[in-house]
């Protein structure tokens, strides 16, 4: 491989996200979006001892919010983080892969030269943001075409399609539930996701009294350590009376915000950063939206097929756990070993901030991965998306220096 090509690589030297809570109940829901943002951004450029002028664009994955506000309160999230007024800002949008879409976006704008270096972030408030279908004019024609009725399902009734579709039982999704709280509060026991979270000052109040009380964020809290089977069990279907998704087996509804700082090989080289991983590759498939859960089956083998591998070559993946439901059922699809899959919990302990969520992942993976050493060459992040589609992006590991694997 050419050396002025390995150069040209786009490169990963820093992720971080704030700690993931509860919306409505947890330690964010009386933080505004705009200061979880900034607390990311501030750490990121103080963590890396970046010049905030260098970077040539942001881009923040976000979900619900309107566009022009939410856009609004990330270029004022950089400005309270230290960044110049020369220095862009814009959003994207891809419903639950939002910020694994920032994360290519920007990784695609410095393969093409537009600029050298780029942050890739995440933001979700859904204690200040929430979905409100009801207000929503429905064009009468989408009687019409099935397909396009069935993007206004909840998310609840697509995760029981892929249930009763694909055969998937209440006992295995409860049992992904069990093993993703208990590697959560494991992981979380050892000290591993101290590497990529940010504590966050900021303000809760008291509901009953209104006293405001000063508070540092430094921890996950929707993790349950002590969830059970048995517990579990208990639980009533969620989305429909006879179904199989409860509060339990689904993911939560989550606050958080997350970063990465992206740069050509030849920069960070430069700069002495250290090289996390390199994007190798993305993919975003589309499939029926009235089981939109089995997007991640659908992505991961066009990824990994863009990046020159084959499934069986991966040896980490982070899948969103948007329900257990689709999470069960892509793990047997793809034959994946439980093993490799959400080794520090996913969505289902940790919370699923939709626009976050990509950037998240990127923080826990390529920390894992640094950890496992040079046998864990290859990890791949992926997520299903509302409305019917899948993203996946191939991450390498930033030490090895014989180029890709299709060189």
């Amino acid at each position: 491989m050419e050396r002025a090509q390995f150069d040209d690589d786009v490169v990963i030297v820093a992720a971080y996200r704030t700690a993931l809570c509860k919306a409505k109940r947890g330690g964010f829901k009386d933080t505004l979006p705009d200061d979880l943002l900034a607390a990311v951004l501030k750490g990121l450029i103080e963590k890396t001892k970046l010049d905030p002028s260098e970077v040539g664009d942001i881009v923040v994955g976000s979900v619900l919010a309107p566009g022009s506000q939410r856009v609004t309160e990330c270029r004022m999230a950089a400005f309270y983080a230290g960044f110049p007024e020369t220095v862009p800002i814009r959003t994207v949008n891809r419903q639950c892969s939002s910020g694994l879409q920032a994360v290519s976006d920007v990784a695609v704008y410095i393969k093409a030269g537009v600029y050298d270096i780029g942050i890739a972030a995440g933001l979700e408030s859904m204690s200040n943001d929430l979905i409100n279908m009801s207000e929503q004019k429905v064009n009468p024609k989408v009687g019409s075409f099935p397909q396009a009725r069935d993007c206004l399902l909840p998310m609840g009734i697509t995760s029981e399609n892929v249930a009763e579709r694909y055969g998937v039982t209440r006992q295995e999704q409860d049992q992904a539930a069990v093993e993703s709280h208990k590697r959560a509060a494991a992981a979380t026991a050892s000290g591993k996701f101290k590497d990529e979270i940010i504590p966050v000052s900021t303000k809760i109040v008291d509901p009953s009294s209104g006293e405001e009380k000063a508070i540092t964020i430094s921890e996950d809290d929707g993790i349950r350590p002590n969830t059970s089977i048995t517990d579990l069990a208990k639980l009533k279907p969620a989305f429909k009376k006879d179904g199989t998704s409860t509060a339990g087996n689904s993911s939560q509804m989550t606050d958080g915000a997350g970063a990465v700082l992206l740069m050509k090989r030849s920069v960070a080289v430069q700069k002495g950063l250290p090289i996390m991983g390199v994007f190798r590759s993305f993919a975003v498939v589309g499939c029926d939206p009235a089981v939109m859960g089995i997007g991640p089956a659908v992505a991961i083998p066009a990824a990994v097929k863009a990046a020159g591998l084959k499934v069986q070559d991966i040896d980490l993946f982070e899948i969103n756990e948007a329900f257990g439901s689709q999470y069960v059922y892509c793990c047997k699809k793809l034959e994946l070993d439980p093993k490799i899959v959400n080794v520090n919990g996913g969505a289902i302990a940790l919370g699923h901030p939709l626009g976050c969520t990509g950037a998240r992942c990127v923080a826990t993976l390529l920390n894992e991965m640094k950890r496992r050493g040079s046998d864990c060459r290859f990890g791949v992040i992926s997520m299903c998306i509302g409305n019917g589609m899948g993203a996946a992006a191939v991450f390498e590991r930033g030490d090895y220096v014989d180029g890709p694997p299709n060189a």
